[in-house]
């Protein structure tokens, strides 16, 4: 019998394959991260509502790109770059793939415009690339 675990990736994979254009490492990268932007942003959610851990594409972007720098750091772009992911827009597209597929949530209010341009990578990632403070200011695990 499959576990949780493995049918997620399982899907994910399938969504990667049915996308094309981003990797699986990518799907996973994002998903990884939203659990990461949510619980600094949120702080502990097991017991929190669901609409209550929303963050929006600006946080999650923001997110992404401490997570991305927390795990690989002077190589986070780097890492991005080779999974295609070179703006931000990467990530929404990427979101917004996962909504579709019923792998996460959005509200009336989310719209994939909301992952333009809310940094530049190149000056995001460029060393000393640090995480930035805990406090930043919407998308449900």
């Amino acid at each position: 019998m499959a576990t949780q675990t493995e049918l997620v990736k399982k899907t994910l994979a399938q969504l990667a394959d049915d996308n094309g254009r981003y990797p699986l490492e990518a799907f996973g990268f994002v998903r990884e991260g939203l659990s990461f932007t949510v619980h600094r942003i949120h702080g502990d959610v097991s017991k929190k509502e669901e609409k209550s851990c929303h963050v929006s594409g600006a946080q999650l972007a923001w997110g992404l790109r401490d997570f991305a720098v927390r795990r690989y750091g002077l190589l986070a772009r780097a890492v991005l770059a080779h999974w295609r992911i070179t703006r931000t827009s990467d990530f929404g597209r990427i979101v917004f793939a996962m909504v579709e597929a019923k792998m996460m949530q959005k509200t009336d209010r989310d719209e994939i415009h909301d992952f333009d341009e809310v940094y530049d990578f190149a000056a995001a990632f460029e060393p000393p690339a640090r995480p930035q403070a805990e406090s930043r200011a919407v998308f449900s695990l």
